[in-house]
């Protein structure tokens, strides 16, 4: 019946048998794509609106919802304005390209306009494509299609990044909306405050329906799986799941494949991963990092994180030094600790590296600190990536097991920084910690330092 109202309603062919006639080398079968076919019909004979649908990477949605549907709403109705918008216009140029490849067989586009970010249909309908943040006056939309405006675990943790996506969204998108016209958005969650939820947290929010299809089935799964089953078994089975969960952490996963942007247990590093060892093996490679801050009896905290690898892969948290002193008492501890260092390391390869803050005034800082350490191999380099980015890798390998505490007083307060991070008042020891284990991986670890992050920027399906 829904199918039937939808094909009436737009005159033609029913969205699902059209699909595979236009592009059969696809899948356009599996449930959850049936799911969201029948979602997007609603759409089309305008008993919904406003439609959320989230979706882990890969699993189908932007060949569906942003290259496929909006041909199929233009052979219908070729006079149907669609606005189509992504993380950026280069994003957005890509699937309005696809989109037009498929129209000009589809529908037919007229010869006066026909560039890739603006293309008509001879009745005046056919795609505009933007970017965040880029205006689009004078155009109009009877739908208005946003996927994905967020690229990246940097732009999600950004306060300016998420507000500047909502301003283009109230401000340029939605204002550009016809009356009787529909918005569907379809992402990967990333963040609490990504646009979705800013959405959802607002007086609009009972005015969408959303379909959510985490990888793995929760309690009053859409599709009526059974807890813990995959959403499409036949491209991403439990096992592989299971690997890239591994790769990113439960934090991560919970937020990219399973949408819901903080685990319900809290944040990225949890108590019950970290085993405390009575020595060290013997063969260890070592890497002390210095977070570094400037200030006596109070303000931020310096840090410095001793790191070991041992021959068997694992990681071994062996020392912290950690307080709030001034530069002249920082650097004295810094010298003292690589003293030390150097006899705990029994002959063992030893680097000390420390955060380089941005400016003269951190490269003067750098420059300090290490003429303070000469004799020991030491280096300053300024930082990338948000603190989480960069706390990512550390974060999955603890919780794979493979990272343990050597006992110390300094245990205590060192997990309860890493369990309350990135919610916690002070993250100078996870950053001290992330920065030593970056390193250990990248020049000792090669197959870590080549495997691709799940978390870079993708433009898949």
């Amino acid at each position: 019946m829904r199918a039937q109202r939808a094909q009436a309603a737009s005159g033609g062919q029913e969205f699902g048998a059209w699909l595979p006639r236009a592009t059969p080398g696809y899948r356009w079968d599996w449930p959850h794509l049936r799911l969201v076919q029948e979602h997007l019909a609603a759409v089309a004979d305008g008993r919904c609106r406003r439609l959320m649908v989230f979706m882990p990477p890969r699993h189908g949605k932007t060949e569906l919802v942003t290259i496929r549907y909006p041909v199929w709403r233009l052979k219908q109705n070729p006079g149907c304005r669609v606005i189509l918008g992504a993380y950026n216009q280069t994003l957005a140029n890509k699937f309005s390209r696809k989109a037009r490849r498929l129209a000009v067989t589809e529908v037919g586009l007229s010869k006066e306009r026909a560039a890739v970010e603006d293309w008509e249909t001879a009745p005046g309908g056919g795609m505009r494509a933007v970017g965040v943040g880029a205006g689009i006056t004078g155009s109009g939309g009877d739908l208005i299609l946003i996927d994905d405006p967020v690229k990246s675990r940097e732009e999600a943790n950004s306060p300016a990044y998420r507000e500047r996506v909502w301003d283009w969204y109230t401000d340029d998108l939605y204002t550009r909306l016809e009356p009787g016209g529909a918005i569907v958005l379809i992402m990967t969650r990333w963040h609490t405050d990504d646009l979705a939820g800013r959405i959802l947290a607002s007086e609009d929010a009972g005015n969408w329906t959303v379909v959510n299809l985490p990888a793995e089935a929760e309690a009053g799964d859409a599709l009526g799986r059974a807890p813990g089953a995959a959403l499409c078994p036949e491209r991403f089975d439990l096992a592989r799941l299971a690997e890239i969960k591994t790769v990113l952490g439960s934090w991560a996963y919970a937020a990219l494949y399973q949408q819901r942007p903080a685990p319900a247990e809290g944040g990225m590093f949890k108590r019950e991963w970290f085993a405390i060892v009575d020595a060290l093996p013997a063969g260890c490679t070592f890497v002390r990092w210095w977070d570094k801050a400037a200030t006596a009896k109070g303000g931020d905290y310096s840090a410095g994180v001793l790191l070991a690898r041992a021959a068997d892969g694992r990681f071994y948290v062996a020392d912290v030094q950690r307080g709030q002193w001034s530069s002249d008492e920082r650097n004295r501890v810094m010298a003292q600790t690589a003293a030390l260092d150097a006899m705990r390391r029994q002959g063992s390869s030893l680097e000390i590296w420390m955060e380089q803050e941005p400016g003269s005034s951190g490269k003067e800082s750098a420059d300090l600190s290490i003429s303070q350490l000469a004799g020991h191999a030491v280096w300053a380099e300024t930082s990338s990536g948000s603190k989480e980015v960069r706390a990512q890798p550390l974060a999955a390998q603890c919780e794979a097991g493979n990272v343990r505490l050597l006992r110390g007083a300094w245990n205590a307060a060192y997990i309860d920084e890493l369990t309350s991070f990135p919610f916690g008042a002070n993250d100078d020891q996870v950053d001290a910690s992330s920065g030593a284990f970056n390193k250990l991986a990248q020049r000792l670890w090669p197959a870590i330092a080549a495997m691709p992050s799940p978390l870079a920027d993708y433009t898949g399906i």
